[in-house]
């Protein structure tokens, strides 16, 4: 699969606004320092990630009011492609803040706005003129969105021949799921939801996964564990990615940096473990940074040296 054949599809994106003061306290002025903005969203992020690793990649996203323009210069200040689709209501901001005295962050998550028939017509229109191979469609959905949309994404992609990777949650994930994909990546706590009951072991997560694949689901489940690593669980394998120790600094898009590298590599043509390896090490370097800065590509490389991968 050539480099330049990935395209991202974010619903609900946002600008992630970011800072940090000495201790939050009520009725209060906090002073804040680090204050930085950032393009955000699901499939925003992971299109950052792969343009930082030198991949090619388009985000197509809705964009409305000055926030959206906004977000539209955030993006091609970084020099990434996007197709915006114009909306009626504001692109939504979030806010993380962190809090020096304790070294907690707090994350305050704004609902998106709702999008018109017309407009998430538009978004599909903009992704069938896509020559992309691999597709990623990645985050929520924004409020009084059907989760069936995700299915009808998920329909279309497949249609066209197309590889689709989603990472996301809840019913729009199970829409997707219905039509079957080639991976999702949920974490420990979205695998657990998606199967309607508690899994507390390894084993109960790889069951649960297998589940999912023997079903036809997916093709793949990537399994993000935190400071445990990864696993990957196909039909017939299941690999192991350990994490590096690092201090983490923040946690914001470290889902959505393991999907960026997991999907660059596979546009590189790498084998699974290697996809592995670049998805645990774009994870990992995404919480060495302050805010929401993502993962960095020195990063990523130098930790992809030393994680180890291996097949059970």
């Amino acid at each position: 699969m050539p480099a330049d054949r990935i395209v991202t599809l974010t619903l609900n994106p946002a600008i992630d606004l970011s800072a940090a003061t000495g201790r939050l306290e009520p009725l209060q002025k906090l002073r804040c320092t680090n204050v930085r903005r950032d393009p955000g969203g699901g499939g925003i992020n992971v299109a950052r990630v792969i343009a930082r690793l030198d991949g090619k990649v388009t985000a197509i996203f809705p964009s409305g009011g000055i926030s959206g323009k906004l977000l539209e210069q955030l993006l091609r200040a970084e020099g990434l492609n996007q197709i915006a689709i114009g909306t009626e209501l504001e692109t939504r901001e979030d806010v993380t803040i962190f809090e020096e005295q304790s070294g907690q962050q707090y994350r305050f998550v704004m609902p998106g706005a709702a999008l018109s028939a017309a407009e998430q017509g538009a978004m599909l229109d903009a992704l069938s003129r896509s020559e992309a191979e691999l597709v990623v469609l990645s985050g929520s959905l924004p409020q009084a969105t059907p989760a069936s949309l995700y299915g009808q994404i998920a329909r279309a992609v497949r249609a066209r021949g197309q590889q689709l990777i989603v990472d996301s949650s809840g019913a729009a994930l199970k829409a997707a799921l219905a039509e079957g994909v080639f991976l999702i990546k949920p974490n420990a706590r979205e695998l657990s939801a998606l199967s309607a009951q508690p899994l507390a072991s390894e084993d109960s997560f790889i069951a649960a996964a297998r589940k999912i694949v023997d079903a036809g689901g997916a093709e793949f489940v990537a399994l993000t564990l935190a400071d445990r690593g990864a696993r990957l669980i196909g039909r017939s394998q299941i690999l192991r990615a350990t994490a590096p120790k690092v201090t983490a600094r923040s946690t914001v898009g470290a889902g959505d940096s393991f999907t960026g590298g997991f999907a660059w590599a596979l546009a590189q043509e790498l084998d699974l473990a290697q996809c592995l390896r670049f998805g645990v090490a774009a994870g990992t370097a995404a919480i060495l940074g302050h805010g929401t800065e993502l993962a960095k590509a020195d990063d990523v490389h130098r930790l992809a040296r030393v994680i180890d991968v291996r097949a059970d």
